[in-house]
């Protein structure tokens, strides 16, 4: 599938952006990526609308 490089540093949006380091790990550990290494993640299965938002959270 599609790989995401996380953003160096969070820009403390609210909510966070999706490419905020804190968002991608969230969803890897949700199961919606699997992460490469510090900075890249490999998505697994597109996150939908409640995942997304929870994980956005901040």
């Amino acid at each position: 599938m599609g790989k995401v490089k996380a953003k160096s540093k969070c820009c403390k949006d609210k909510p966070r952006c999706k490419k905020c380091p804190v968002t991608l790990k969230r969803l890897a550990e949700a199961g919606f990526y699997r992460r490469l290494d510090k900075r890249s993640f490999e998505l697994l299965v597109t996150p939908k609308g409640k995942a997304l938002a929870a994980a956005r959270v901040r």
